[in-house]
């Protein structure tokens, strides 16, 4: 089977591959700043909810 392959195959490609790339370091950090906060025993929605004696 020939398979011909156009210019604007190549350019989606890389436009994918850059925006699936950025997306992986959004949830990387965002991961990274969730573990932070529960790591340190802070309540992670930021919404005041957690006491102090659950935090012990």
């Amino acid at each position: 089977m020939i398979r011909a392959t156009h210019e604007i195959h190549d350019r989606r490609r890389s436009r994918n591959l850059g925006l699936g790339l950025v997306l992986i370091a959004f949830v990387g950090i965002v991961f990274g700043m969730t573990i932070v906060k529960v790591g340190n025993g802070e309540d992670v929605l930021g919404t005041g909810m957690v006491t102090q004696e659950a935090g012990q």
